[in-house]
Formats: structure tokens, sequence, C-alpha cells
């Protein structure tokens, strides 16, 4: 698995070295659900949020980390449509085996229904199925 390195200032006086940490991937996420409920990751700018959101999403792809399934609901759902600048990101994950379990009711609340561009339109159930059968619900 792949690590990223860390740099980590010296905490003390005494020690005037920057040490490195090495960021392990070895924890599997494959029996893990991803709730994303906001248009990106964060509280920020729709820009910076996206940004985000993609790097987290590349790093996934990179270490082969992927989770079981990945749920999109409320202004998440906004990520699945058309012009989304995440599509390509979310279609290679797809692609890789990930479930995009999109909340329906979500879609029709926005306009949304008719320009989704990946994943599977389910509802509550499906959500509630997806995070039950998990051993880890993260929420971004």
């Amino acid at each position: 698995m792949g690590s990223i390195p860390i740099p980590v200032s010296a905490i003390t006086a005494d020690i005037n070295t920057t040490e490195r940490c090495e960021m392990s991937y070895e924890s599997s996420l494959s029996d893990a659900v991803i709730l994303i409920t906001r248009e990106g990751m964060g509280s920020a700018d729709v820009t910076l949020q996206h940004k985000l959101l993609n790097t987290y999403l590349s790093l996934l792809l990179d270490n082969g980390s992927l989770p079981a399934a990945i749920c999109f609901y409320t202004d998440g759902v906004k990520l699945v449509v058309e012009g989304s600048p995440l599509l390509e990101r979310l279609a290679q994950i797809e692609e890789s085996g990930v479930r995009l379990v999109i909340c329906s009711t979500c879609l029709n609340y926005f306009g949304l229904m008719e320009k989704v561009k990946v994943g599977i339109i389910g509802g509550m159930a499906d959500i509630i199925e997806a995070q039950t059968r998990a051993t880890k619900v993260i929420t971004l």
C-alpha cells in the first residue's frame, strides 16, 4: 500500500530536526460506507469543497482503499449529475466496483432526477441497508 510523508515539526527546543511520519492505508475500507451529504467536502466555498473531495477520492483510488459503497443525499446528490466537476472521478470509483447510491427523494427535491450520470438511484432504505452492512460509516 502507498504512503504519504507528513512533516512533523519539533515539539521541544531540544529537537532541531524535521521528522517524517508515514501515513499508511493498511486498514481496509472494503466494508465501509462513505456518506456524502454536501456538495463537496467541508463547509467552505463550493470550489474548495470540490477540490478537497476530488483529492480525497483520488487518494482512495490510488491506494486501492475503496469503500463498499458511497451514499449521496441532501446536497451531495448534486455531485452525481450532469455538470458536476467530480463525474470523471466518481465514474472511476464506480468502475472499480464501489456502489454509488443516490437518494431519489433528494434528486426529486432538487429537480435532478433526469440528470444523473453515475450511480444507482435508490431510496432511504437502500442507504440504511448499506449502513447496516458496513463495519464503518464515514460522513464527509
